[in-house]
């Protein structure tokens, strides 16, 4: 089968490899489309090593291990593939746990459900574990205090502001630029959601974002950015005391492996958000519910996928559109893959 690896330098090499097999939990998947995503090119930078970075798998399935029940061979599936181990979405054949694959609904795409997986399941784990926010499932009455969503165009952003507003959860604070309009539509703006632009600077954002409070204290942001001087506005902006039942500001970033990010007002509790935390045995329950939840969503229409640009010439088209990632030359979009478009691949 292709494959394409990606090495420092985003220099993206594709090769022939052996179809991979999956183990007893697995799911073999012949992939339709794969997505991408900024830490693609970013991981090999970090570690030196050249690696299929792929993980977002939508495709059918192809083969099933032993332990499987909910999937069997032909079935349209989207799936996480777990980072940083073999046999990723940037190949015709990718592995998935099978706690980390969905069914899709019918009228969902292959191109559409390439978006979904990695960037959905950060926000929910950055929503509901790291903030541990009301679920969608157990709504409350609106809440009282206010979500900030800095980069709420971004992929982790918009799949944070569809589950809020499941949830439930106003007002709606979202920080945005190019892609802002695309935001409009979804917001209630009766419920005092507002949406904010970056670009205006950082001391008319601070501003700006204080005149959405309305004096209201602030305990609850999600970073989907997590550099250029988010984190330290976010900071200058959370609430410095308890509110009335004990409640302290937390913000979540997506980025931020290596420690704490600097310039935040010790009283903010900062949690970095690990998506790979439901390939571990704490975070495995969590993984497996939210992904059927989120196809459950799909298929009623309240949850979608991002708007897409597909790259062509397939797994050829994947260091081009890396490289654009890494410059900031896209917004509110996810780059994706046919893989049937790939050279040398056979189509059907």
């Amino acid at each position: 089968m292709k494959e394409a690896l990606v090495a420092p330098g985003t220099v993206v090499r594709i090769v022939d490899s052996p179809i991979p097999e999956p183990n007893d939990d697995q799911v073999l998947i012949k992939v339709v489309v794969s997505g991408s995503n900024p830490k693609d090119w970013k991981l090999p930078e970090m570690v030196k090593q050249e690696r299929n970075e792929g993980d977002d798998i939508a495709g059918v399935v192809e083969k099933v291990g032993t332990n499987v029940f909910e999937f069997k061979p032909g079935d349209r599936v989207a799936a996480f593939h777990q980072m940083v181990t073999p046999h990723g979405s940037y190949a015709e054949y990718a592995i998935a746990w099978a706690h980390t694959t969905s069914h899709l609904p019918a009228k969902t795409t292959f191109e559409e459900a390439a978006t979904i997986p990695l960037a959905a399941m950060t926000a929910a784990l950055g929503l509901y574990r790291s903030l541990a926010l009301p679920s969608p499932w157990d709504p409350q009455p609106t809440t009282t205090h206010p979500l900030l969503i800095y980069g709420a165009s971004s992929s982790v952003g918009y799949f944070a502001l569809q589950l809020a507003l499941h949830s439930n959860i106003h007002p709606l604070i979202l920080v945005a630029g190019n892609a802002k309009d695309y935001l409009e539509p979804l917001i209630d703006r009766s419920k005092g959601d507002t949406i904010l632009d970056y670009r205006e600077g950082a001391e008319a954002l601070e501003a700006n974002i204080r005149a959405a409070l309305a004096g209201r204290p602030l305990f609850h942001a999600l970073d989907a950015i997590s550099e250029k001087g988010s984190p330290q506005l976010i900071g200058r902006v959370l609430a410095d005391k308890p509110g009335p039942e004990g409640e302290k500001s937390t913000v979540t970033f997506v980025q931020g492996l290596f420690g704490p990010m600097e310039g935040l007002p010790e009283y903010v509790q900062q949690v970095v958000t690990k998506v790979n935390a439901v390939h571990t045995d704490e975070g495995r329950e969590f993984g497996f519910v939210w992904f059927r939840y989120l196809a459950r969503g799909l298929s009623e229409g309240w949850f979608r996928g991002q708007r897409v640009t597909v790259r062509e010439g397939g797994l050829g088209g994947v260091q081009k559109a890396l490289l654009d990632l890494k410059e900031g030359r896209v917004s509110g979009m996810k780059f994706v893959f046919r893989i049937g478009e790939t050279e040398g691949v056979e189509r059907e």
